[in-house]
């Protein structure tokens, strides 16, 4: 199985009227995406005398599997994390920090009018560096999590720049006074002018790359008032880059629960990651796309921190681009009861590598066959994971049985047939067969197959 890395962007994504489950640009191809995505993508986040993150070791690993895509992650605050009580630092951030005035995490204050110019170096300087490999990337306007779960003893709101305690500009994102932050919503138009302000440079930096989306913020509150700032946002966002030369596509995540899903799927975003849905389907069975939305279905929004390749393959033949939240470059510190926990925590995981490996896997397939016409039909396999072009080209996986029935029409066409080992990457090709009705297979390789027919 061999993939080619080599960049091949033409034009910035947009959406695909063949087939709107994935991405489409100049080319008119369908584009799927899939990859790995870690913490320090962009802001570096280690306990006191830790390193740097090994951002081209990460590429090398993402380039080396196969992987087309990842989030770069951002941080809002530059202290504190709540999944540990010890202490954590985030840099550098969009804002310089400036005089002799000292915010709570005892370095001068931000001055919000003043961003730093290392931020948006190494913001331009990593994009472009996806991109020579291939990758495209989701660029993060803000992060939500920590300040949404911070606890006393880790307060990640005590370090905002937006608290009144911590900017010179006297903007107080604390706008009814109870001591934790509104800055995700639209009580003050105040913040949302600097909020504004700060995405006009992050656009500004990035509109001549091919390789970018935008994500408005990662997992919010679940609430109205955070959903409308995030409609808000993106309304802001494609506003404003209507006088660029190009436009990129913004997308919505979910905040983990199902709760959110039904407003995710009826916003105005490009895309979006729901959350897990009331039985966890997203996790074990996944519901087939429908296109109304592309579906970066992430493992960040279903486990936090898990996955596994059969994951992987299920989501892929639902029509869905599943991405893993992989814990290449752990989170620092030591995680407090109730978090992943360290067993998680870790890059060598025993179900990591064989996700990494699968997204590969997925997209060796997806770009051999003709994915614009390609469309999820359960009922045309008796695995129930199918994606067809029927009468032209057939995908199955096959997880839990060694013999699998495929319907293939009533025309008595003739299709090449070829089996491939999900768990070693073997591949072998059978005798051809004709189509007319249904027709039995068995793998060669036992369970884990997936068996690729193609019209002779």
């Amino acid at each position: 199985m061999k993939l080619s890395m080599q960049p091949a962007f033409h034009g910035p994504l947009r959406h695909n009227l063949a087939n709107p489950r994935y991405f489409t640009d100049d080319s008119g191809r369908a584009i799927y995406l899939t990859g790995s995505h870690t913490w320090a993508t962009l802001v570096e986040m280690r306990l006191a005398g830790e390193p740097d993150f090994d951002w081209l070791g990460f590429l090398d690993m993402c380039q080396a599997h196969g992987h087309n895509f990842m989030r770069l992650w951002t941080w809002d605050h530059p202290k504190y994390a709540p999944w540990t009580d010890d202490v954590v630092y985030f840099e550098p951030l969009p804002y310089l920090r400036v005089g002799s005035e000292l915010a709570a995490d005892g370095l001068p204050k931000f001055d919000l009018t003043q961003f730093n110019p290392v931020y948006f170096d190494r913001l331009r300087e990593r994009v472009q560096a996806a991109a020579e490999r291939g990758i495209y990337v989701a660029v993060m306007f803000f992060e939500g999590w920590c300040v949404k779960w911070s606890v006393p003893t880790s307060d990640a709101w005590a370090s905002h720049p937006f608290n009144a305690q911590n900017n010179v500009n006297g903007v107080n994102g604390d706008t009814d006074g109870d001591g934790k932050a509104d800055v995700y919503a639209l009580e003050s138009t105040v913040v949302l002018e600097h909020q504004q302000a700060y995405i006009r440079q992050v656009i500004d930096t990035m509109n001549e790359f091919d390789n970018v989306l935008y994500e408005v913020i990662n997992e919010v509150e679940n609430s109205e008032r955070g959903f409308q700032w995030q409609v808000r946002i993106v309304d802001f966002v494609r506003a404003y880059e209507r006088s660029k030369p190009k436009q990129h596509l913004i997308g919505i995540t979910a905040e983990g629960g199902s709760q959110f899903n039904p407003v995710v799927f009826a916003s105005n975003a490009d895309w979006i990651s729901p959350g897990n849905g009331p039985g966890r389907e997203y996790r074990y069975d996944p519901p087939v796309a429908d296109g109304s939305k592309v579906i970066l279905i992430d493992t960040d929004h279903l486990w936090g921190h898990g996955g596994n390749y059969r994951w992987a393959w299920k989501s892929f033949l639902r029509g869905l681009n599943p991405i893993f939240m992989d814990p290449w470059g752990p989170v620092p510190g030591r995680t407090r009861a109730g978090y992943a926990g360290a067993i998680l925590n870790v890059r060598d995981y025993p179900t990591y590598e064989p996700l990494r490996v699968a997204l590969g896997q997925t997209r060796y397939f997806a770009e051999r066959m003709d994915l614009n016409a390609m469309r999820p039909r359960n009922e045309f396999a008796s695995s129930r994971y199918c994606l067809a072009n029927p009468g032209y080209e057939y995908l199955v996986y096959v997880p839990d049985d060694d013999r699998v029935e495929v319907y293939l029409g009533i025309e008595p066409k003739t299709y090449s047939v070829e089996w491939f080992n999900v768990l070693t990457g073997e591949q072998m090709t059978a005798a051809s067969v004709r189509g007319g009705g249904t027709r039995a297979f068995n793998s060669p390789f036992g369970l884990e197959s997936v068996l690729y027919l193609r019209q002779e």
